[in-house]
């Protein structure tokens, strides 16, 4: 843990009397929330994980780490849930199936991860006295609004099974807050990217997938024209809006969902461009079908997170590129 991209401070409480839950702690996110929260003293974090869509090489600096813990199992079993929320004050909710083409090739995978999983966790953190619970959401949950930028009170009709879970995580959230008296928040991701994130993943997203094909000179491939655009949103930055969350003090806070993302767009193939100017390498992309389920353009409006959550993305797509690239190089060349 000495090399770490997190010596910013997002709260201002001490975490050394506190106790954690990052559920998915070895997947992408949540591997870069545990980490946060290590660096910056945490009395301690305990990781419920799978290992389906994550990976133990992501946590394998914390191991030996003195308040650090490891417990493989599965969200979609309630017992352990309960688990694993024994000693818990607070809880970060990453774990889930990812990918909109991997809910179209399985969607009974996806809404038993995604929507029975989570629903374990509402229970069991009911169940256990949870202070506060942060989720993950998504920014698929929009899908068909042709409205830009996204707004959270303005959804349309979900284009795949990964949106529909998502959108039950919410309104499960909502009706738990309400009749339960919990603290819960969502947050929207938007398309986030950075260190830890696997390109070998068959359904690997958009950055890691160029990084890979542009470090080892490989075809990259694009979905479409590549005049979609996303509101990328470097990893840093969700982390921030994890913490903010679990920590806000605004009265309001809670019982909302919110976008977090940067609040600015980019097309595909400016992306690609723009990380073939920082490697120095030049391919020439391969366009192939569109595929179904995906948004033509996202772009979110942050300003309910910064209201809230005093939510202020730091780290924007260009710089995001430059601190990954070094991290692909490190891991995958």
């Amino acid at each position: 843990m000495k090399e770490t991209i997190y010596e910013r401070a997002y709260h201002q409480q001490s975490l050394k009397d506190k106790a954690f839950l990052i559920t998915g702690g070895s997947g992408f996110i949540g591997s870069n929330i545990v980490e946060y929260l290590l660096v910056h003293g945490a009395g301690k974090v305990r990781v419920l994980d799978n290992l389906a869509n994550g990976y133990k090489k992501n946590i394998e600096p914390f191991l030996k780490h003195p308040s650090f813990e490891f417990i493989e199992g599965d969200i979609t079993n309630a017992d352990t849930c309960l688990k694993a929320m024994k000693g818990i004050q607070y809880v970060s909710h990453q774990a889930a199936l990812g990918s909109v083409p991997r809910s179209l090739a399985n969607p009974l995978a996806t809404h038993h991860a995604n929507a029975t999983g989570f629903l374990n966790m509402l229970w069991a953190a009911k169940e256990s006295g949870i202070e506060r619970i942060v989720y993950a959401s998504s920014s698929s949950v929009y899908g068909d609004s042709p409205e830009l930028p996204k707004r959270e009170h303005i959804t349309g009709n979900p284009l795949s099974p990964y949106a529909v879970s998502k959108m039950s995580n919410e309104l499960y959230a909502y009706t738990f807050c309400m009749h339960y008296d919990m603290k819960i928040i969502g947050l929207r991701y938007f398309n986030v990217f950075g260190p830890n994130q696997n390109p070998d993943n068959p359904y690997a997203a958009a950055i890691p997938l160029f990084m890979k094909a542009l470090l080892k000179d490989q075809p990259a491939y694009i979905f479409g024209d590549g005049e979609q655009s996303r509101d990328f949103t470097f990893v840093e930055n969700a982390v921030q809006a994890n913490i903010r969350a679990l920590f806000s003090e605004h009265k309001d806070a809670c019982n909302k969902v919110y976008n977090i993302a940067v609040g600015e767009s980019i097309s595909l193939n400016k992306l690609l461009k723009h990380l073939m100017h920082i490697t120095g390498k030049k391919i020439e992309p391969v366009f192939k079908e569109e595929r179904p389920g995906d948004v033509k353009n996202s772009l979110a409006d942050i300003s309910l997170a910064m209201q809230y959550l005093g939510y202020n993305p730091l780290v924007k797509v260009k710089e995001g590129l430059a601190l990954t690239v070094p991290w692909f190089k490190k891991n995958f060349c």
